[in-house]
């Protein structure tokens, strides 16, 4: 793996069931109504209808004094087990949600296995790569909480 490439992992137990959780994640859409991080969601093209195909862009704002935006399609889909896209643009890689039920809980286990693309930031990843891995954790623990939030109602 290069230095500009990533393979964060990212999990989360979340105190409600799996079809809860499942229901929240898999509306990209809202995600900017319970996710700091997340700036806006637009729908570039509609999939088929189990959403596979489906390309959104995202922006999202970061704990760094930077924003990324990129593509999403939406490329694999387990109801109620896993999600996962397909990202291009300043970030290019597979991003993966697998959702497993532990008794009334829900794990969430995210796989972010993505490469930069923004010139700075290839030429900076040797030395930055653990600053990058810690603003993508800042930015996951926000939408941790975010949904913790919008699953009691306080969102």
């Amino acid at each position: 793996m290069s230095s500009a490439e990533f393979h964060l992992v990212t999990t989360w137990t979340i105190d409600a069931s799996v079809e809860e959780v499942w229901r929240v994640l898999n509306t990209p859409e809202t995600w900017p109504d319970w996710w700091p991080s997340v700036k806006q969601v637009t729908i570039v093209r509609e999939g088929d209808e189990f959403g596979i195909g489906t390309v959104r862009r995202m922006k999202w704002s970061t704990a760094l004094p930077y924003d990324l935006a990129f593509e999403m399609e939406t490329i694999r889909i387990e109801p109620l087990s896993i999600i996962e896209g397909r990202a291009y643009g300043e970030l290019e890689g597979v991003g993966r949600r697998t959702l497993q039920p532990k008794g009334l809980k829900c794990n969430v286990r995210y796989d972010w296995i993505v490469k930069v693309t923004k010139p700075w930031m290839i030429r900076l990843s040797f030395i930055l790569k653990p600053v990058f891995s810690w603003n993508h954790a800042v930015v996951m623990e926000r939408g941790r909480r975010g949904l913790v939030h919008r699953l009691a109602g306080d969102t």
